[in-house]
């Protein structure tokens, strides 16, 4: 679902911005090199939806990267029916925990599983198959892994809560509660799963990899979490990063919406129009490494870098 908007928005004052800084730790260098790799290195698996050989071999890549990284690594276990098979969905959902201990957290999230069908294909013949997903999918979860790289050798002064997320990509159009089940999922465990600690604000990182990234603010983003978004936002400005656009982008229901519905700010970090309001390789078989970029990934994951570094307990 979206809806559309260009209004220009007000960037906090970046003087406000660098003195938040200031108080935090000093942000290390984001390496947008290391998350393309790691991109490539989900999409040679092959499709990763949910129940699928390339989503099996896809836990087993997060599990063997974040468990020696992470200061606590949880599974989050859920059973449902599946809404469009005849069958038990199982959802899978990873927590990579950064200063578990601490009661002041964040969290950063992307979802891991892949489209079943290019149901957006301009071949209809293609509309059946399977897509890999290099930005839809693997772009989030490559910059995420890397913030794990980071935490894991400099941890923040605040807790931090990686979240991968499954079953985000299993909706048909037009059926937008059967999309982001992995986060409908998380909400009703989130307490037991952050031993109690609510977090700050949670960011989602979704099809941040485009080579012609233009982010605007996402509708919903904007519409409920103001603040949060014109921080980043006017971080990112500060930051030299023009690929965030201040302006409205459509509404669309991601994984960040049952948090918002929860009560916790968030935002959804996305490049909808990929790679441009012409063209679309948005749930197509078109959705490549070749259309992501590292220069885009490093955008991104250096805005969210230095975010988390600026937080202060």
């Amino acid at each position: 679902m979206r809806l559309s908007g260009n209004v220009r928005l007000t960037a906090v004052a970046g003087a406000w911005l660098w003195g938040a800084l200031a108080c935090g730790q000093q942000a290390p260098y984001f390496d947008g090199q290391q998350a393309f790799q790691l991109l490539e290195d989900q999409v040679a698996l092959g499709p990763r939806y949910n129940g699928s050989a390339g989503h099996l071999a896809m836990q087993g890549f997060l599990r063997a990267y974040l468990e020696p990284r992470a200061h606590e690594f949880r599974v989050q276990r859920a059973e449902q029916p599946h809404p469009y098979e005849d069958r038990t969905l199982v959802i899978h959902n990873y927590l990579a925990r950064f200063n578990p201990e601490l009661s002041q957290r964040v969290l950063v999230m992307a979802h891991y599983d892949t489209r079943p069908y290019a149901d957006q294909d301009p071949d209809p013949a293609n509309r059946d198959t399977p897509l890999l997903g290099a930005n839809d999918g693997a772009s989030g979860v490559a910059v995420l892994l890397v913030l794990a790289d980071l935490f894991s050798r400099s941890a923040p002064d605040v807790g931090v809560d990686l979240l991968f997320l499954d079953a985000e990509d299993i909706g048909r159009s037009g059926d937008t509660r059967n999309f982001a089940l992995g986060a409908q999922a998380f909400i009703p465990e989130m307490d037991r799963l952050l031993d109690g600690h609510r977090p700050r604000y949670a960011v989602l990182l979704d099809m941040v990899g485009d080579k012609a990234l233009s982010l605007p603010i996402e509708y919903y983003s904007w519409r409920d979490a103001p603040d949060l978004a014109r921080r980043i936002w006017s971080l990112a400005d500060d930051l030299g990063y023009s690929q965030f656009k201040l302006q409205t982008g459509p509404a669309i229901f991601d994984d960040h919406v049952p948090f918002l519905e929860a009560g916790i700010p968030a935002v959804d970090i996305i490049d909808f129009d990929y790679p441009d309001a012409e063209s679309a390789y948005w749930h197509t078989l078109a959705d490549t490494p070749d259309k992501c970029s590292p220069e885009s990934l490093a955008a991104v994951g250096t805005v969210v870098t230095h975010l988390i570094y600026g937080e202060r307990p």
